[in-house]
């Protein structure tokens, strides 16, 4: 496995969005505005979805990548980081969901107080 990682594209959408947005589909992508790349990270995913309902591995792989971009470049346009959802992610993760769920209150914190 090659080097590229998840780190690896943050970084690089994050240098592409000082780009011109003739040259870098990112930047033209940025410059629409956050409304405009969560319509295409939501179209990516529903692609993705069908891909995956469809049952052919090689779809899913190409959906898969255009739904990671675009999430990242969501992420750059909403200004937070990749490593600020990865932190989020460890803390879910530092308990079963199972026990996690059991920690709530009974109500579901719903309570009248």
């Amino acid at each position: 496995m090659s080097g590229f990682t998840l780190d690896t594209l943050a970084a690089l959408i994050k240098a592409r969005a000082s780009a011109s947005a003739e040259k870098s589909y990112t930047k033209s992508l940025l410059e629409k505005g956050v409304s405009r790349v969560a319509k295409k990270f939501g179209e990516e995913a529903v692609e993705l979805v069908i891909a995956a309902v469809e049952g052919n591995k090689i779809p899913v792989i190409g959906e898969s990548a255009d739904v990671l971009y675009h999430l990242l470049v969501l992420l750059e346009a909403s200004a937070i980081s990749l490593d600020e959802v990865v932190a989020e992610l460890e803390r879910r993760t530092a308990q079963s969901g199972h026990q996690e769920k059991a920690s709530r209150p009974a109500d579901g914190g719903i309570s009248g107080d």
